[in-house]
This record gives C-alpha cells, structure tokens and sequence, in this order.
C-alpha cells in the first residue's frame, strides 16, 4: 500500500527564494516514487493557482502565505490537524518550520538557523518570534532535515536536538545544456550576484570592495533579488557608483540564466548560509564562482571555486582584480564547476527524502 506523504505548502507564493527553490526542484523527483502518493496543505494563492511541478493534490487552508504572521501560525497550529484528518502517514515541513506538536509523524527541512546563531541579523524586530518558531518545531519533529552539515551541527549545537536525529541531505540543480551558451559576451565585463538584503548577504561591504578597484578596470556589478525599491540604492548613490552597479531587483529565470552566462563570475559575499545554492546554479551554467571562505561554501563549492574573506572588502576587491585579468582561471573553473554541479541533482535529494519517509513509517 502507498504511503500517504501529506506537504505543508502554506509557505508557498513564489517569491521567498531558496526555500521554494528546494520545493521546486525535489517535489517533481520525488514522483518517481510509486510507493508515494502526496497531498500539499496550501494557501489560498495554492488553492486558485495549483503548482505543476507538485505531484498530488492541493487541500487549501484559509490563509494568505503572503500573510507572514497568519501561514506561520497556520504552520504551528493548523497544518497537522489537517494532516492527520486525511489521513496521512507522514507530514513533511520543508520550509524550516512545522507543527508545535506531533500529531503524526513528522519530518521537518531546517535549512538555516539564522535567528538563533545571528538574531542581529533578522530584520523587522522578528527575531525572537522567529526563535520561538524554529525552537518549538525542532522539539516536536519526529526527524530533522538539514541541507548540509554545518546546519546539522547548528541544529545539534544550538537546538539540543541529537545528531541521530539529523539526516544532511544536499540540494540539488538542474542541469543545464552546455551547449546552451546564452547572452554574447557582455562590452564591459561584469560580475553578478544575487540575494536578498538581508544584512548576511553582505552587500554592502561588497559594495565598498568595489570603490576599491581602480576606475579604469572596474567590471560592473549586477545584483539581482529585491522586490520593489532596492534598498542598496541609497548606498550606491553614496558611494558614487551608479554607473557602476546594476540593481535588478527580481528578473524572471530566463533573464537569470542569461546573466549567469554572460557574466566573468558570480561573486557570493554572504556571512551564513544553511547551504548555499546560488553556488550551484551558477557553477551548473559555467559560471566562475567567488565566494566566502565559510565552512558551508567549502562543504559545497569545494576545491572548484574561489574563496576570499568576506569581512576584508580589500581582500574582496583584490579577489575581483586577479579572476577579472585571467580568462584561463574563469574557463577551468567554469569546467570544474560545471562537473561538480552535476553530482549534486534533485534526484539524489528526493531520493534520500524518500527514504527519510519510509523509515518513519517503518519505525512507527
């Protein structure tokens, strides 16, 4: 008989980044198992627009996953009950947040714990209910998820909960045609990066690296990822690089793919990742990637990207210089990026997923 897999999915709007990407990427894979049969717990976007790439029903809940207060308290209080009332086996939270108590078994994706390590750098006051949320969810799951190691270790470290109770499960990427070779080479080199503004993202200082390279070799830099008004542009202006820097705010994943292709390299100046994706993405379309020297970009990116301290923006500024003057390094590491994107799939993660399923069921 199937197991009855039922997925919070109250979260889902389509504009909440690497979480959704994890959504998007593993729930299609996780269709080739024909010993699973999924149900989404939705929102009401959900409930007028089903997902394609989910591979079951949508049962909605009254609320608005744009309504962060009203999906996260839906997540706590809501989503196992429903869970429980179809009678599913397992209930899989994958948006680092699940029930405040075991109705079922329940297995929950923790992929940061930001809140908890860095609570200075959650903006809105948000904080402390943020830590409430991710301490009441680890407690109560049956089995934890964590996209990498170092996040096992914080789960383990700052949450109590035992490292037997963790499995590390990497993301994956799609794979990209090599042949697809996207935007002609760009008039002036540029460097692109991405995220949101969180102040971990680190843009700011890798804004101040970039006053640092002289005028007359300076790349630009295209940064993408903010909704509406882009809150760097104040500090863009301030450092007098508007003819410098590109400010994108949110492009679609065509013009994405086409910025990774035209660019010299991604550059990730992040200070904490849960696991660190765009790391992939763009080692997958052959994009030279430099990034923090943090154990997470290490576990990832391993020997097949560059690492700069993200602190040091003269040390980031130098990085630039050196990757933007040598076209060779740009080609061998976009070659051994490409081959070590490709032993990071959605299959692989789907399939350990499923097996993190049916050892709950078995163990029940």
């Amino acid at each position: 008989m199937a197991l009855r897999i039922a997925v919070d999915l109250v979260f889902f709007t389509g504009r909440k980044g690497g979480t959704e990407s994890y959504a998007r990427g593993m729930f299609p894979a996780l269709a080739d198992h024909e010993d699973l049969r999924f149900v989404g717990i939705g929102n009401r976007e959900l409930d007028a627009n089903p997902p394609s790439w989910f591979p079951g029903e949508i049962v909605a809940l009254p609320v608005s996953g744009e309504n962060r207060a009203a999906w996260a308290a839906a997540v706590a209080l809501a989503v196992a009950p429903r869970a429980r009332g179809i009678r599913a086996d397992v209930l899989h939270c994958p948006s680092n947040f699940g029930p405040a108590v075991r109705l079922l078994p329940t297995v929950v994706t923790v992929h940061d714990v930001l809140a908890v390590r860095h609570p200075e750098w959650v903006p809105g006051g948000r904080a402390r209910g943020v830590q409430t949320l991710i301490r009441s969810t680890v407690r109560a799951a049956t089995r934890i998820i964590t996209d990498s190691h170092a996040s096992a270790a914080d789960v383990h470290r700052l949450l109590g909960r035992p490292m037997s109770d963790i499995d590390v499960i990497h993301l994956g990427v799609e794979p990209i045609d090599p042949l697809d070779h996207g935007a002609a080479p760009a008039a002036r080199p540029y460097l692109l990066a991405g995220g949101n503004r969180m102040p971990h993202k680190n843009f700011e200082r890798l804004l101040e690296a970039w006053t640092l390279i002289p005028a007359p070799e300076r790349p630009r830099l295209v940064i993408t990822g903010s909704h509406g008004e882009d809150p760097l542009l104040p500090t863009v202006r301030r450092l007098g690089l508007e003819d410098d820097v590109d400010l994108l705010g949110w492009v679609s994943a065509e013009e994405l793919s086409a910025l990774y292709h035209g660019a010299s390299a991604y550059v990730f100046p992040t200070l904490f990742e849960g696991f660190g994706l765009p790391v992939l993405e763009a080692m997958a379309r052959g994009c030279p990637v430099l990034g923090s020297d943090i154990p997470v970009l290490r576990e990832v990116g391993g020997e097949d990207m560059a690492y700069v301290d993200a602190t040091d923006a003269t040390a980031i500024a130098a990085a630039v210089r050196r990757l933007v003057r040598d076209p060779e390094a740009q080609s061998a590491m976009a070659a051994a990026g490409r081959k070590r994107a490709a032993t990071f799939t959605w299959q692989r993660t789907a399939d350990a997923t499923a097996d993190v399923y049916r050892r709950l069921v078995s163990q029940r």
